[in-house]
């Protein structure tokens, strides 16, 4: 199962050409960058934890491509995202934000359905990868 999150989440998945391109244009706007990485990518797990702090000054993706590919080197094997966020307004909005690097293997997640009393039924979903550890979530699959 391919996790579809953030933008360009139904493509395939974009090259570092692309990648580049998008922060960019993140860039050009006066966008802060950030990376960010996980394990547990559940759709209600908005809090990823932050590779370094967000690039506020940058005038070319190169710099932030270059964290990109320290973060890869360290948590390749977990989900890596690119958010860039405008405070133009006096507070930080989130503009784009998109997985750059996956797991091999993405185990995905089940649904799950609670009947209640009368005619409620609620779903929620749950991931198979959180059923191990965190830190062992991906390794080996």
């Amino acid at each position: 199962m391919r996790l579809t999150q953030g933008c360009f989440s139904f493509l395939p998945d974009l090259t570092d050409q692309q990648i580049r391109a998008q922060v960019q244009y993140a860039i050009d706007r006066g966008w802060a960058v950030n990376i960010e990485f996980t394990d547990d990518p559940h759709p209600r797990n908005t809090y990823w934890e932050m590779w370094g702090l967000p690039v506020f000054d940058v005038r070319d993706a190169a710099a932030v491509m270059m964290d990109l590919d320290a973060c890869r080197k360290v948590y390749g094997n977990r989900y890596i995202r690119v958010s860039a966020f405008d405070a133009s307004a006096g507070w930080e909005s989130l503009r784009l934000s998109f997985i750059v690097t996956r797991p091999a293997h993405e185990p995905g997640f089940s649904l799950r359905r609670d009947e209640g009393p009368g005619r409620v039924v609620r779903y929620s979903t749950h991931s198979y990868a959180a059923e191990r550890p965190e830190g062992e979530r991906y390794a080996g699959a």
